[in-house]
Order: structure tokens, then sequence, then C-alpha cells
């Protein structure tokens, strides 16, 4: 990738670092939530955000007067496209929910405020970097309030659109669709893959796919997760990748798994099969992987259940750690 490339989030006022690349033709780069050290860096045209914000517009009510609310930091994706927008739509920052229209969330931080009986009434609340389920949309809809739900990917930006993640359709303009279990994208909104050359996406025919696994199911995009990733609090983070640092400091062997949360979404866990690898890796991994990385729960299991094929059993260690809860 060319050196042209702006790093938004390397700069003081990201947003503004953004909308002046916009105006001068130049690319931008931006790193993914889901790496430690080295993290992959995606290169996009500005224009794969901005093509999209009229129909983001339409479909949350956005105008020049409404007040937006993002607490989530510029360093998240989708924190940064909804500030992008929110600017480039003329509606007004704030820093409150009681001053705000509109609100980006994740779930997470929405069943904080719902538990928290924070006033929803009147609101749209755009929900994103986790599945909300429909029973939440509900209860916000009982306190006076609107969720509009995406999903993407910091590769693909907007995929899918609906309330809920039971009600998600094709964001306008972009094509899903799912082969044998894993969705696939067309889009005017995809990136330009990663700068790294050691990461390529996954394209075939005008088509992308970043690995999430799904179904097309009456015209509704029904997503079941990213092979081999956690998504925990909004940020989506690779087995593969929390492995590969844990696995060299271990004196056993080491799996890692994503187990369900009710707030989180899902959380990191570990299996070892050396006992003294559990405080000795809990200590390590504060030093060598990044917060979403580290895993919550860690359990001693020797030896690790295998399937017939002799492959480590994932599902019966996801089973044994969440039987010691």
């Amino acid at each position: 990738m060319s050196s042209s490339e702006l790093e938004v989030l390397s700069t003081a006022d990201p947003v503004a670092a953004f909308l002046d690349a916009h105006r001068t033709g130049r690319p931008v780069a931006l790193p993914t939530s889901g790496t430690s050290g080295r993290p992959r860096t995606i290169v996009r045209t500005t224009s794969s955000w901005t093509d999209s914000f009229v129909d983001v517009s339409e479909l949350t009510g956005t105008t020049e007067d409404s007040r937006v609310w993002i607490p989530g930091p510029m360093t998240a994706t989708m924190n940064l496209f909804a500030a992008v927008h929110t600017q480039w739509s003329g509606a007004t920052r704030v820093d409150f929910l009681h001053e705000a229209t509109h609100a980006h969330l994740t779930p997470a931080a929405l069943h904080r405020l719902l538990a928290d009986g924070a006033d929803l009434s009147g609101r749209q609340l755009v929900v994103a970097g986790d599945r909300l389920d429909a029973r939440t949309a509900e209860h916000v809809a009982d306190a006076g309030g609107r969720t509009h739900h995406y999903y993407g990917a910091s590769e693909l930006s907007l995929v899918a659109w609906g309330e809920h993640a039971d009600a998600l359709r094709p964001f306008p303009g972009v094509g899903v669709d799912a082969r044998d279990g894993q969705l696939w994208v067309r889009s005017p909104f995809v990136s330009r893959g990663y700068r790294e050359p050691e990461h390529q996406l996954q394209t075939e025919g005008g088509w992308t796919t970043v690995g999430d696994r799904g179904e097309i199911v009456d015209g509704r995009v029904v997503v079941h997760g990213r092979s081999g990733g956690i998504t925990t609090a909004g940020a989506t983070v690779s087995i593969a990748d929390i492995e590969r640092v844990l696995r060299p400091l271990a004196a056993g062997e080491v799996v890692v798994i994503g187990l369900p949360h009710p707030d989180l979404g899902e959380v990191v866990a570990a299996a070892v099969t050396d006992a003294g690898d559990v405080p000795r890796l809990t200590s390590l991994a504060r030093e060598q992987l990044a917060p979403a990385q580290r895993p919550r729960r860690w359990m001693h299991l020797d030896p690790l259940p295998v399937t017939a094929n002799h492959k480590v059993d994932r599902a019966a260690v996801r089973v044994a750690l969440e039987a010691t809860r």
C-alpha cells in the first residue's frame, strides 16, 4: 500500500483528519481492534464510508438538528464512523445521554443503561459491535426509545441493518450471500484490504468475506459469528492470535475459547494442561496481550478432550469451562 495513507488515529483530531483526507482524496489507514503488538491495518478510501452516509441518515433520522452522544473511544471503528457521520450530517456531538436525540452504543453499554433505568424516551439508539437480541430491543421500545442495529466488519463497513439481530437485511447497495455457511459481501463500502502484505482479504469475483458464519433466511441476514474469533465488548479478537502469543510461554498446551457472557457477549477463556501455567500465563497475559485478548477465565484440564480425528475438541473444552462457573 502507498505511504500516502493517513493514519487518522495518530492525529489529535481523528474526525477532522478523516474529513480532511476526504477533501483531498487521500486514503486512510485504520488499525483493527482484534490484534496485539502488530495490529492489522486496514486501508480504505474515505468514500467507502461517506457514500453510505445518506442512507445512514435516512435510516436513523439524523439531521442537522440532531444531537448525538458517542460515549465510546474513537479508537473503535464504529465510534469513529459515527463521529464522522455526525460531522458530515451537520448534527451536534453532545457529552451526555440526556442531551441527545441519538446515541451510538455497543450492546453492553445499552444493557448498562437499561439496568440503570436511563431515560431513553424519544431517543434513536444505533447499536453495533456485537449481537443485539430482540428482547433488548423490546426493552428499549418499552422505555420509549428505538434501536437501529447493524452488522458489519472493519474490513467491510456496513453489511446489514435492522432493529435487532433477528431483523437484519442487507444495507442499501450491498449484496450478501451465504456459501457453505460463510457470509460473502458485494459492496461499494469494502476497504482496499490490509496494509500488511502477509494478510489478504479473501475475495472472489467481486465478493469478499472476513470469515463470518451465517445464512440468508427469507431475505434476512442471520449472523452466527466469526469463525475463529471471539467478540467481547464490541471487539472481535482472533483465537489464533491469542494462542500464538500464549503457547510459546506455556509449559504445557493452551486452548483458547469464547464463553457466553450476558453483558459482554463473550469473554476469552483458556484451558491449560500444566497447572503451573495458570498463574504464570495470567501474569504474562497482562504484559503480552491487549485488554480484549486477555483470558478472563482459566482452567487446568489434562488431558485435553479430542475428537475422533485426534484434534482438540473445543466444544468439549467449552463445556468443561462452563461447568466450573
